[in-house]
């Protein structure tokens, strides 16, 4: 079985930096360690990254502590999001209803998960029955999910949208998609950003 544990950035400081390298708040950087308390008794084979700042920074302590190398890949970075980059739930609720609908010069939910994915597989083809750490993003893993699980949908991702960090794990036998388990969540105010 090859288990695929994915970490949900957690609280970034909007504030400074752009999307690519928003920092964590002060909040951020100690709700990590949620994360970490949750992962640090599990050995890690591997552990892969967008290469997004917030995603690197709050799996930083699991990669430290383990001697990991982190390899970075730019397909798990989260969607892009347009000139427009509107954050409502109104906005939210037509992308999940139409996979294929973007703001100008945005990423379609569908582009989005068919990056993740296409990483993922390859990421189960390479480490078959290993235990890979994910540092990933809210709309990203839930694209993903989806793929796996189309029962994942609109609801499910506005019920996620506040949890900063969040952790799930995914079990797959080859690439067959066994279960998931939420392990872990920190509820923070989405504040209408968009992660």
């Amino acid at each position: 079985m090859t288990s695929l544990y994915f970490v949900r950035h957690a609280q970034p400081d909007y504030t400074s930096g752009s999307d690519s390298t928003y920092p964590l708040s002060e909040e951020g950087l100690s709700d990590r360690m949620d994360a970490y308390n949750i992962l640090r008794n599990i050995r890690f084979d591997a552990a892969v990254s967008s290469p997004y700042a917030r995603a690197v920074l709050t799996i930083e302590p699991i990669v430290c502590e383990q001697a990991l190398e982190l390899i970075t890949d730019d397909r798990l970075r989260e969607r892009e999001k347009g000139q427009s980059g509107n954050s409502t739930a109104e906005m939210f609720r037509k992308r999940w209803q139409d996979f294929n609908f973007c703001e100008k010069g945005g990423e379609s939910l569908s582009h989005t998960q068919n990056r993740n994915v296409e990483a993922v597989k390859e990421l189960l083809k390479k480490y078959r029955d290993k235990t890979i750490l994910i540092g990933t993003h809210g709309t990203a893993l839930s694209t993903i999910i989806n793929y796996y699980d189309k029962s994942f949908h609109y609801d499910d991702f506005m019920r996620i949208i506040d949890y900063m960090p969040w952790v799930v794990r995914m079990d797959f036998d080859g690439s067959d998609y066994i279960d998931r388990q939420e392990l872990a969540f920190v509820k923070k105010d989405y504040h209408g950003k968009t992660k």
